[in-house]
């Protein structure tokens, strides 16, 4: 029986995509970089998602993540790279200010919440950036709590960001729980080696190419009540 679910945050309960051109427009603007294109976004974008794919494989450390995405986005596009670091940290604050529900998420976690399950958070975001998001939208007075990277010191998939769950909801076993992300590579990849039940949030219903293989599959949250 599921009695608490886990669950990420980018892309799973909050349109990251809409966050994310919002703060950057925002940080174009104060940088006096001109508009930001729809081209400027792609590459940005894709620099990002390595990144990202480096640090979930323990290649790079979050700091060299977060500020190099910026130092390789600006030498390709010709920005100066000595601004990056300040350009990231206008950014982090600039990402919790645009707060935009994936399938009324907030109603949803409501309702469950009425029914008794225990929520959480459980993100690879910055603190900055995570914390102001769940304030602004309202998800930090649904939620049981948040289980933040930068606070904990792991990332997801890792031991030790699992671990500081189960130490943290000592009394509640893996079969309880369930966890529900976008990300086959960092949570469903981090619910299946840790005994968690993981259910694969995919509303573009894309192909899992992965050789991971999630509990179950989600095309709109809702469907969780399935599961539960």
């Amino acid at each position: 029986m599921i009695t608490t679910i886990l669950w990420d945050i980018d892309n799973t309960l909050l349109d990251f995509q809409a966050a994310e051109r919002t703060a950057l427009a925002a940080c174009f603007e104060t940088a006096r970089f001109g508009a930001l294109t729809e081209e400027l976004l792609r590459r940005y974008t894709e620099i990002n998602r390595r990144c990202w794919e480096r640090l979930e494989r323990g290649e790079l450390e979050k700091p060299r993540a977060l500020i190099g995405r910026f130092e390789d986005f600006f030498a390709e596009c010709g920005f100066p790279v000595e601004r990056a670091a300040a350009f990231n940290e206008e950014y982090q604050r600039r990402l919790g200010d645009t707060c935009v529900f994936m399938d009324d998420a907030g109603e949803l976690l409501r309702r469950l919440k009425e029914r008794g399950y225990r929520q959480y958070a459980a993100t690879n975001g910055t603190l900055t950036a995570q914390e102001r998001k769940l304030r602004n939208s309202g998800l930090d007075r649904i939620l049981d709590g948040a289980f933040i990277s930068d606070r904990i010191g792991y990332e997801k998939p890792t031991d030790g960001f699992f671990e500081h769950i189960f130490r943290t909801l000592r009394g509640v076993p893996a079969e309880e729980m369930l966890l529900v992300g976008d990300s086959l590579t960092s949570d469903i990849r981090g619910g299946v080696l840790h005994g968690i039940r993981a259910a694969w949030y995919n509303p573009k219903r894309l192909p899992n190419e992965s050789g991971i293989l999630p509990d179950a599959e989600l095309g709109n949250l809702w469907e969780v009540w399935g599961l539960l």
